[in-house]
C-alpha cells in the first residue's frame, strides 16, 4: 500500500492532484493521510499522550509498503501542516519511518515548482532515517494549470519524471 501525504489540507489542492497521479502511476492500494492533528504543544502530550490522529498517521506510516510526499512551498519551506505532523510522528512511538522507501514532491505556483520547500522537507526527514529517493525530482511549476478537468496531469515532461520517479519508488518497495 502506498500512503500519499499531503502537504496542504484543501480537498482541491494541486499536491493532491499530483499524488492522486502518484498513486495512479505506482499501481496498488494506496490512501491519503489526514493531517488535520492539533498543532503541537508538549504540555498537550504530557496531560493528553500522543493524539489518536497522531497514532493513526504514525501506524499508517508504519504499514505502508512506501510513502508519497507531496507538499506546497509556503514562504520558501515545506508547508505548516505538513511539518505539525512531523513533529507529532517524531513523538510517536516505534519509529514508523526508519527504513521506508519515501518519494518527494511538490506543485506549487511559481517557477521552481517548490525545490525550495522539498529541500526543507527532505532536512526535516533525514532525522527519521527513512530510504528518501534522490531523484527524479517532482517539481511541478505553475501547478495550477497542469491538470485537466479530471484531475490528470497533461504536461508530458511532467507525467514522463512523474512516472520515472514512482517506478524507483515501486523498485525500493519490492527490494
Amino acid at each position: 500500500m502506498l500512503l500519499c501525504v499531503p502537504g496542504s489540507l484543501r480537498a482541491g489542492a494541486v499536491n493532491r492532484k499530483l499524488l492522486a497521479e502518484a498513486a495512479r502511476l505506482y499501481g496498488g492500494p494506496s490512501q491519503v493521510a489526514d493531517l488535520r492533528l492539533p498543532l503541537y504543544d508538549g504540555d498537550l502530550e504530557d496531560a493528553e499522550g500522543i493524539p489518536e490522529g497522531v497514532q493513526t498517521l504514525a501506524a499508517q506510516i508504519a504499514a505502508a509498503e512506501a510513502v508519497a510526499i507531496s507538499t506546497p512551498e509556503y514562504n520558501q519551506a515545506l508547508s505548516g501542516v505538513l511539518k505539525n505532523a512531523l513533529d507529532w510522528v517524531s513523538r510517536a512511538p516505534g519509529a514508523p519511518w526508519r527504513g521506508k522507501p519515501v518519494a518527494i514532491m511538490s506543485a506549487a505556483a511559481g517557477r521552481s515548482g517548490g525545490a525550495r520547500a522539498t529541500y526543507s522537507l527532505r532536512l526535516a526527514m533525514t532525522p527519521f532515517r527513512p530510504r528518501l529517493s534522490t531523484g527524479p525530482e517532482v517539481l511541478l511549476a505553475a501547478a495550477s494549470r497542469q491538470f485537466d478537468e479530471d484531475g490528470r496531469l497533461t504536461d508530458a515532461r511532467a507525467l514522463k519524471t512523474l512516472t520515472e520517479a514512482m517506478e524507483i519508488l515501486r523498485a525500493e518497495a519490492d527490494a
